[in-house]
């Protein structure tokens, strides 16, 4: 049979470019032609005897991106997959990468070195896309298989890897690769890790000498490298051990980078069972570092013991991303238990993220969002530092653009400069901290690394020391349980203290909106139409949205924006990015009953701080780039509460401006979807 010719009447059937279909095309023949994919075969032919068309287009279509420094994705068959041959040939971009970043090092004879670090996954198919009764030459593949085939490509290359070489097993969290790839004077790193990700993806994620990720133009180099990439070298694991090439990592570098964030602390070691928190990984490793640091202060941490194990599957969560509330149902089940807990503490499968519940003064939890998290840890830090020093001769607070404003407004009455206009990634932080330690100088800011105090993001990412260049859940749990444990030494909650700040600094309700293009579409089909309703909005931004007037809108594609040119494709990426200000529409005639941005600014000029800002609303909309999905974050904000505002009247007004937000993101989802079903 020919089997080209009968996908090729099967793709015809999809309304897909016609682009998409000759590239699959070629794609597959390539895979089911050459010899280097042979064993992948059984499983191809497969799934065209099922005639499963869309499914074998998505796999084919396309090269997994690159992306702004790394490929992620499901793991399975064909090009536009997370597999050995995709992996290895993002390594060895890499390694071309490398060796034209770093020519001079090697002109003088100096090794080029990178960290190697990898987390829990495994793939087993829970997607059931494959047949079980043929050979898969993914299936079981974990993120260790991943990260030693990286270290073949890298020794055939050249480059020494810093990897976990002991019987046990170990993995290392992302923040600590970041700590360690300074610690060892690396060039570079990887990490194999896909974070909260379903459990049959994964991903490769490089890594710079400075510990952070490559922005605009260092990763446009990258991916150039990636994209031009045609022989894979490969030494056996083996071999690369025996000559030399692969470096033990040692527990000592483990202790320093926990040392590390147990120099953050503000209070010390407290007292015996002073605080109980209940900690999760969620299956991850968070065990070795947020469990590691809370312990070492003296804390009590009592662990969910179902979630401990680090397992790629995931099988005792509901999610493994603590960004969302039902991660802690296990948690909640054991605070039942545990009457004496006042913290509950999950961090993602990598260690990065931090969520948080805390007990309120009846009894109740409360989940805490990133952007309330990143609030009580600066705030505490700089209440702290400022009391009892050492307080910086520059003290520098950083955020992303989509991250509450409240972090500003906190870090401005504390004397602070303040850059909160970063791009979503945390690594425009690590960008940040690199040109103060290579410059002096970001942007009009003078400085050093150890100016900076605290900075993050509202997707629950914090970092709180220079000495680490990637969001670190330790850090953060360290700092936001010592937040807990100084307000119940006053007799308040975690909870009292957030209402605290609210009423000192303002309200702000800040909620994120993801934008999924409904029915069963392929991925790439969303994706499409997404990608119009951004141009649509581009091309013609809405003036008027809920009762809102829009005052400002912000592309940042534009050459004339604050970031100038584009650098390069993965410059535009980041950069596909709408920001809408707006205001109360005064003009608008709301419906009898309504809540209106009109009538509650109304509300704002009775019972607030006239700050000469009144009531306020940011909307900011971009893709995901990765996902057929886009995201819209929404704020609405007021100014501080007057003095002698009651606590009823107060709550009411949080109350409307959360119902304010909720109408603002709806309205803007709708909005989107009908321009996207329109062109």
């Amino acid at each position: 049979m020919d089997w080209l010719e009968t996908v090729r009447r099967g793709f015809s059937r999809l309304d897909v470019p016609e682009e998409y279909r000759t590239r699959a095309l070629e794609y597959l023949r390539q895979w089911l032609t050459d010899a280097e994919f042979a064993e992948y075969r059984p499983q191809l032919e497969w799934l065209m005897e099922q005639q499963r068309w869309a499914g074998l287009l998505d796999r084919f279509y396309r090269i997994l991106p690159f992306g702004t420094g790394g490929r992620r994705g499901p793991v399975g068959i064909g090009p536009n997959r997370m597999n050995p041959w995709t992996v290895a040939a993002a390594v060895q971009g890499h390694c071309d990468y490398l060796r034209l970043r770093f020519a001079e090092e090697l002109a003088r004879g100096q090794r080029l070195r990178v960290v190697l670090a990898y987390d829990v996954r495994r793939f087993e198919d829970q997607r059931k896309e494959y047949n079980p009764a043929l050979a898969n030459p993914v299936l079981h593949l974990s993120s260790r298989d991943f990260a030693y085939l990286a270290a073949e490509v890298y020794a055939a290359n050249g480059i020494e890897c810093v990897v976990w070489l002991g019987e046990r097993e170990r993995y290392l969290a992302t923040p600590e690769l970041s700590f360690a790839i300074r610690y060892y004077g690396a060039h570079g790193g990887l990490n194999i890790s896909a974070s909260h990700n379903p459990p049959d993806d994964n991903g490769a994620k490089f890594y710079v000498h400075h510990g952070g990720q490559p922005v605009p133009p260092e990763d446009q180099l990258m991916s150039d490298c990636v994209e031009r990439v045609g022989k894979i070298q490969r030494l056996p694991f083996a071999e690369a051990q025996r000559r030399g090439w692969l470096v033990p990592y040692e527990e000592e570098a483990h202790r320093r980078y926990i040392q590390v964030n147990l120099q953050q602390s503000l209070l010390g070691a407290a007292k015996v069972n002073e605080l109980t928190v209940i900690f999760t990984p969620l299956h991850g490793v968070g065990g070795y570092t947020v469990r590691e640091v809370l312990e070492h202060q003296r804390i009590h941490v009592v662990p969910v013991a179902e979630q401990m194990e680090p397992n790629g599957l995931f099988p005792h969560v509901q999610s493994a991303n603590p960004e969302v509330p039902a991660a802690f149902t296990e948690a909640l089940r054991l605070a039942e238990r545990v009457p004496e807990a006042d913290l509950i503490l999950a961090s993602d499968p990598d260690a990065d993220r931090l969520g948080a519940m805390a007990k309120q003064r009846d009894g109740r939890w409360r989940f805490l969002t990133g952007n309330e998290i990143a609030a009580l840890v600066t705030h505490f830090k700089l209440s702290q530092l400022k009391q009892r020093g050492p307080w910086p001769d520059s003290p520098l607070v950083a955020k992303t653009e989509v991250t509450t404003n409240l972090i500003t407004r906190i870090a401005q009455r504390f004397g602070c400069a303040v850059v909160d206009d970063l791009l979503v990634g945390f690594k425009y932080v690590a960008d940040l901290l690199w040109q103060l330690e290579s410059r002096g100088q970001y942007r009009e800011y003078r400085g050093k690394p150890e100016d900076f105090l605290v900075a993050s993001e509202e997707s629950h990412g914090i970092l709180v020391t220079p000495q680490i260049r990637d969001k670190d859940a330790a850090g953060a749990a360290l700092i936001l349980a010592e937040s807990a444990l100084y307000q119940k030494r006053r007799g308040l909650t975690l909870v009292e203290y957030l209402e605290q700040l609210y009423r000192e600094y303002g309200y702000f309700r800040n909620v994120l909106v993801n934008v999924q293009v409904p029915g069963s579409l392929a991925d790439y089909q969303k994706m499409q139409l997404l990608g119009r309703a951004l141009d649509a909005l581009r091309s013609q931004p809405p003036s008027q949205l809920a009762g809102w007037r829009v005052v400002h809108f912000d592309d940042y594609l534009r050459p004339e924006s604050r970031f100038g040119p584009i650098q390069g494709e993965t410059d535009r990426l980041s950069r596909n990015v709408l920001v809408f200000h707006a205001q109360p529409d005064e003009a608008s005639q709301p419906a009898v009953h309504e809540i209106s941005p009109r009538s509650v600014a109304r509300l704002v000029r009775a019972l607030c701080v006239d700050n000469g800002e009144g009531l306020r609303a940011r909307l900011i909309f971009r893709p995901s780039g990765t996902e057929p999905k886009a995201k819209c974050y929404v704020e609405v904000s007021t100014p501080p509460c007057a003095p002698r505002t009651e606590s009823e009247a107060w709550n009411d007004l949080c109350h409307q401006v959360d119902k304010l937000a909720e109408q603002l993101g709806q309205t803007f989802v709708q909005l989107a979807l009908s321009l996207a079903s329109e062109h």
